[in-house]
């Protein structure tokens, strides 16, 4: 079974910021497939798909951003998650607007969902897709809790949509394969 989180802020305020490429994504991807059933659990919402006959679970935490770990730690221990099979898309302001970049493990980046979830699985082991958001020209949490410009808006689509493409290729040819075609 394949673990797709998306990370972002519940609530609507938060819809449409930068900060929640990660649910864009994930909403991106759910509407290409058809959800089989739908829950709540450990304190996000889970969609239950097979994109290619392939078990997938696709988790929205409803946490906050700094606390992702906490649901996606729970969610990986309840469904036993093997973290090879754990992808987590999130934004990252060090790459330019629109940009993705995958990576099969690493540190956070400062990103403190991403810490978050280090922290709880007590692992580094795991795959992510980050959307560039580009760097802000002031504070950063004005910037990532800010909403995309019309210019912006434009690229970020366009982001999603391959975004969600890579998380397809990773289902069916892993991280490596994904990192070559995607990168």
């Amino acid at each position: 079974m394949k673990m797709i989180v998306g990370l972002g802020n519940p609530g609507r305020k938060y819809n449409n910021t930068r900060h929640n490429v990660g649910f864009k994504v994930l909403e991106e991807f759910a509407g290409r497939f058809s959800v089989e059933k739908e829950e709540s659990r450990c304190e996000a919402i889970i969609g239950h798909t097979r994109p290619g006959g392939q078990k997938t679970l696709l988790v929205k935490p409803l946490t906050y951003m700094n606390n992702s770990g906490q649901a996606v730690a729970a969610l990986v221990k309840w469904y036993k998650i093997e973290l090879e099979n754990l992808i987590v898309v999130y934004d990252d302001m060090d790459l330019a607007p629109g940009s993705l970049r995958l990576r099969a493990e690493g540190g956070s980046g400062g990103h403190k969902g991403v810490t978050s979830i280090i922290d709880r699985l007590g692992s580094r082991q795991f795959s992510r897709l980050r959307l560039g958001i580009g760097r802000p020209d002031r504070e950063a949490v004005d910037w990532v809790l800010g909403e995309f410009t019309p210019e912006e808006t434009d690229v970020m689509n366009k982001a999603v949509r391959r975004a969600a493409d890579a998380l397809e290729y990773w289902i069916r040819h892993g991280i490596v394969q994904t990192m070559n075609e995607y990168n």
